[in-house]
This record gives structure tokens, sequence and C-alpha cells, in this order.
């Protein structure tokens, strides 16, 4: 008798869960809703009006300067980004420095760049170095900063390198103190540490700052077209210059909105790539 008790099932009990709460249409609601249905009807008014205003002879003219100037678009950021990135690290490194000198210079770097407009700094390179074209000539630097290109190459690199510095400095300290102090309990140099425990985790948390920057920088590079660099904004003025017709500058921002959201799904994956050892 007692065994069969033991063994007896346990009754099971279900618990109904309570009907939701109907939604009331609260101030708040109402406002998002009809926010919402304002884009949507932005949106299908902008379709609307590249659809009618389509024309295949002005699109098959410019659709290759279009093209042309995306390339040198993407190629001003990828180079300004990879530049930017081996001129942050000794940056960090200043700026992590204990020497008040060098830790000093490092942060006046950084909050000048960071401080002003990136527009600024571009006139200043391009404008203001040609002040000095016999000095610059004398080195041989003249055949290089004569052109608008290399001009904006050198102010987005040294603009990128300052963020790119912060956000490295700001995720080195997120790594936890433990590490250095584990590598040195076992003899490890501090360089080596910093090479193969430190970074490698750094660079786990800098990854969607580095994300935000180079999606910033894509938007940014427009500016290089008032420099007569003839990247995408730039054949976008000339297009417009000749036609006359809005759309240039609307196929102009598609184009910026295609290419951000491509680096953004790109940037999840990476992080996905990159983490996965840290999903449970």
């Amino acid at each position: 008798m007692t065994q069969t008790f033991i063994n007896a099932p346990a009754p099971t009990t279900t618990t109904m869960r309570p009907p939701a709460p109907p939604r009331r249409w609260t101030k708040p609601r109402i406002i998002g809703n009809a926010l919402v249905a304002l884009w949507a009807a932005l949106i299908l008014g902008l379709v609307f009006y590249l659809y009618t205003a389509w024309d295949p002879e002005v699109i098959g003219k410019y659709a290759p300067s279009y093209w042309a100037g995306l390339k040198t678009t993407i190629g001003l950021v990828t180079a300004s980004i990879i530049l930017g990135a081996i001129l942050s690290v000794p940056v960090v490194l200043g700026r992590l420095s204990k020497n008040r000198i060098i830790a000093s210079i490092a942060y006046a770097y950084v909050y000048f760049f960071r401080g002003t407009p990136l527009i600024a700094q571009v006139f200043l390179i391009y404008y203001g170095l040609g002040s000095f074209k016999p000095f610059l000539e004398a080195i041989g630097l003249w055949v290089f900063l004569r052109e608008a290109w290399y001009c904006a190459l050198l102010a987005f690199s040294l603009n990128t390198a300052a963020y790119q510095a912060e956000i490295l400095r700001g995720a080195i300290r997120s790594v936890p103190l433990g590490q250095w102090e584990g590598a040195a309990s076992l003899g490890v140099s501090k360089f080596v540490t910093f090479r193969k425990v430190i970074l490698p985790q750094a660079l786990i948390v800098a990854l969607r700052p580095y994300g935000n920057e180079v999606i910033l920088m894509i938007k940014g590079s427009a500016i290089v077209a008032l420099i007569t660099v003839y990247d995408l904004m730039g054949y976008t003025r000339l297009a417009y210059s000749r036609t006359f017709d809005f759309q240039a500058y609307l196929w102009a921002a598609i184009i910026y909105l295609i290419l951000v959201e491509i680096l953004r799904h790109v940037w999840d994956w990476m992080e996905r790539r990159i983490t996965r050892h840290l999903i449970r």
C-alpha cells in the first residue's frame, strides 16, 4: 500500500493565464501611431515621386557618374579608416602613458580633432597648407598635398584616429585589471600581455563603436565635394547643376542609406561571429 502510494503519479494542475488587459488608446499611443502613419505617407510619397519623375535618359546618362563617385567614397573612407586605425595605436599608448608630457600631447591631439568640425579640419588642410607651398615643395610633399583627394584623406585619417583612439582606450580600460595581474604572475611581459590577452578582449568591446565610427565617416565624407573631390556627393551636385532635377539628391540619399544598411548588417554578422563563444 505504501509502495503504491509512493509510485502514484502526482496530480497535475493547470493554471490558466488571465486574459491580457485591453489596450486603450492613450495619448502616447495615439501620437506614436500618428507618427508612424506620417512616416509611411512620406515614404509612399517619395516612392510615387521617384516613379513619376523617372527619366531613363537622365538615369542612363548620370548612373555611371554615380557609380564612379560611390567607388571614390568607399575608397576614401576605407583608406582613412585603415590609416586612422594605425595612427590611433600610438595615440592610445600616449593617452595611457604615465609620462605627463606624452599624455598631454596625446590628449591635446584628441581634444582638437574631436572638438572641432570635420569640415573645418578639411578646409585647414586643403587651403591652409597651400600657404606653405615653398616649404612643402622643398621636402617633397607638395606633389601629394596639391591634390584635393590626398588632403581629404589626411584630414579624415587624423580625425578618425582621434575617435578610434578614444574608442580603443575605453575598451582597454574595460578589461579587468586581474587580466594584467594574472599574466604578470605567470611571468608574461607587458607587451605580450597587451597583444595576446588585453587587445583581443578590448576589440570585442570596441567592435560596435568602431562600426558607428565607420558609418559616421561614410556620411561625413560628403563634405569633400566642397573641395572639388568628385565622390558620390560631388557627382550628385554636378548632376543637379546640369538638370536642376531634385531627384538627383534623392537618389544619392538612397545610395547612402543602402550603403549604411549593408555595413550595419556586415557589422552585426561580425559581432555574432566574434562573440559566439560568449553565447550560453
